[in-house]
């Protein structure tokens, strides 16, 4: 694929161009180390790394093209250089104007919020998918271009992965394409050039406050999605969470709602509910669906009400929604011969241990343990560490608090937060185990027939970051081989 300038740079105010906009390049690049020849290096001041540093270096390397916010000093006779005011912004539409907007080709649904996004998204990609059309998938799991995975690193990719990859989605045939989109996307301006036929609110709670630094500026981070969407989109809302209505308060799109306890465009009901699945009820239709809990239950009515609003029938959407089996790692349940139950899930903020916990609390018998194991991940939002053990210790019988993904911290401190919000009668119940393998090993060592183990956190993760090194860790392979151990 190549373009010249003028046409990549058509859809952003630039400040200033100086050499010939008619220079055909054949790439888009953020990486230095990628810019030759044919390429369009874009300069971004980045947290740790300022591109335009590198300037020199790639034109030292052939690259003749150059997006920057500051005219270098010196600008090669053959070189094309095009200030703008603000990289991030452009690179998105540039980006786009690239690869031949893409997402005009594709129905193109953002899915937001704290929980329940990667279980939206990628259910949503199945449903479609199973109901006879070719579809693409952004998630934190893993992208999808049809049968194709490809390994992802961040929840929303980069302005330039997400514009290619839609571009071969489009090219392979794909008609839908859900995306997971991360609050740090947002104010990164990730999602910059790309035209969503609709929004999805799920909920919010506490996350990411490492970051975003207050509460109130990770939500407004969310509200910016649902601002950014046009008034041919629409716009479908939790109408059960606080924020619900905040978030859609300024959209231009069609606004939806969806709920289990109140009015709405769309509205579900828990029947029936167990560890097999539950009954539900959908604007009066009822369906048996294979997820546990509530929290799935409003999960399902945000894929439902979605692809209603999409166009397809809602008996349809019913029936391939019912044949679904939940994401890996979300609430994905293991049992032994024994009859021990093991309940792995990536649960990883307070508010999502506490659906889940409340979930086997509403399921469980009253001969039926639960033991809880979680921990925290380091180098993140410290405040929600004492929250999530807390949380632990209030749903469960025996709490063994563990690793999760350390990375540069000490394990025993960030144990040492969390144990900073139990009570004093609290810690001495609570097991401190830092080595996560011996945790799950003791968890079910403890357990009894009926019992029920939780391993929060990690989900469908499969490793450990102990001091920048990926380990090798899979909750689900490990709670396995000791549930199958004579």
């Amino acid at each position: 694929m190549s373009k010249s300038i003028r046409d990549i740079i058509s859809a952003i105010d630039v400040v200033s161009v100086v050499g010939n906009p008619d220079r055909v390049v054949n790439s888009v690049v953020l990486d230095s180390r990628k810019a030759d020849g044919g390429a369009l290096f874009v300069a971004q001041k980045g947290s740790n790394v300022d591109g335009h540093k590198f300037i020199d270096q790639v034109l030292q390397q052939g690259c003749r093209a150059i997006v920057c916010e500051v005219m270098p000093e010196f600008v090669p006779e053959d070189t094309c250089v095009v200030c703008v005011a603000d990289t991030h912004v452009s690179l998105g539409h540039i980006a786009s104007c690239f690869y031949d907007e893409p997402s005009r080709s594709l129905k193109l649904v953002g899915v937001t919020g704290t929980n329940g996004k990667t279980t939206i998204a990628t259910l949503l990609y199945r449903l479609v998918r199973q109901m006879g059309f070719k579809a693409g998938l952004f998630s934190t799991v893993a992208n999808y271009i049809g049968d194709e995975r490809i390994a992802t690193i961040n929840t929303t990719p980069d302005a330039i992965t997400l514009q290619s990859l839609m571009r071969r989605m489009v090219d392979e045939g794909c008609e839908y394409c859900f995306m997971e989109v991360s609050s740090h996307s947002v104010v990164q301006h990730r999602i910059e050039g790309l035209v969503f036929d609709g929004g999805v609110f799920t909920n919010l709670t506490h996350d990411h406050l490492d970051y975003h630094g207050t509460f109130d500026e990770y939500r407004k981070a969310k509200q910016l999605f649902f601002d950014s969407l046009s008034k041919d989109a629409f716009a479908l809302t939790n109408e059960d969470d606080r924020n619900g209505q905040i978030m859609i308060q300024n959209t231009r799109a069609k606004r939806l709602s969806y709920s289990l306890r109140t009015l709405a465009d769309f509205k579900g009901e828990v029947i029936e509910h167990g560890f097999d699945g539950m009954l539900m009820r959908f604007d009066g239709r009822e369906a048996f669906m294979q997820f546990v809990g509530k929290f799935n239950a409003s999960n399902l009515m945000a894929i439902y009400g979605t692809a209603v609003s999409l166009g397809f029938v809602a008996e349809e959407v019913l029936v391939a929604l019912s044949a679904l089996l939940p994401v890996d790692g979300r609430f994905e349940i293991i049992r032994s011969k024994d009859g021990k139950i093991a309940i792995v899930d990536y649960a990883h903020t307070p508010d999502a241990l506490n659906n889940v916990i409340s979930t086997i609390n509403e399921i469980r018998k009253e001969n039926q343990q639960l033991i809880t194991v979680c921990g925290c991940g380091g180098n993140r939002d410290k405040t929600k560490r004492p929250q999530m053990a807390r949380e632990a210790a209030d749903g469960s019988d025996i709490v063994i608090m563990t690793s999760d993904n350390p990375r540069n911290e000490e394990p025993l401190n960030i144990l040492a937060d969390m144990k900073a919000g139990l009570k004093e009668d609290e810690k001495a119940l609570v097991l401190t185990i830092a080595d996560r393998r011996e945790a799950i090993q003791t968890a079910v060592k403890m357990a009894k027939s009926g019992d029920i183990i939780l391993i929060a956190g990690k989900g469908h993760e499969d490793y450990q970051e102990i001091k920048g090194v990926k380990h090798h860790f899979d909750d689900r392979e490990e709670v396995t081989k000791y549930l199958t151990d004579k």
